[in-house]
């Protein structure tokens, strides 16, 4: 059976609105991917988890007795995020994979045995 190979499209992360778009809007800075709809969809659900685990973090951020190092919502946060990262990484243009590589989030060790962000590595 022949399988249809899908055409990967341009798109920009916008990582401020937490929206992809596909035309980069010059008033927040975005980082450029190629992605297939199938990588578009894995991509929309991770900006998704984000956000999720954003509010969940921001929620226990009023709760003064809980410190951050403790903290199962900003622990969930910080994996979101490094799994964004590393999603962008692999589907981003040499511009974004430089300026990730530079903020160094893929290298933190805390999440070294992650194997959902090391897959995309």
């Amino acid at each position: 059976m022949c399988r249809m190979i899908q055409e990967k499209q341009t798109y920009h992360v916008d990582l401020v609105s937490g929206d992809v778009l596909g035309q980069k809007l010059e008033e927040n800075p975005s980082f450029t991917v190629h992605a297939t709809d199938e990588e578009l969809a894995e991509l929309k659900q991770c900006l998704e988890e984000h956000r999720t685990d954003d509010l969940e973090a921001y929620a226990r951020s009023h709760v003064p007795y809980l410190l951050y190092h403790h903290d199962r919502a900003n622990d969930k946060y910080d994996a979101a995020m490094k799994r964004l990262y590393a999603l962008i990484y692999k589907l981003g243009d040499e511009t974004a994979r430089n300026h990730i590589e530079e903020i160094g989030i893929l290298k933190d060790n805390k999440f070294e045995g992650n194997e959902e962000v090391q897959k995309f590595k």
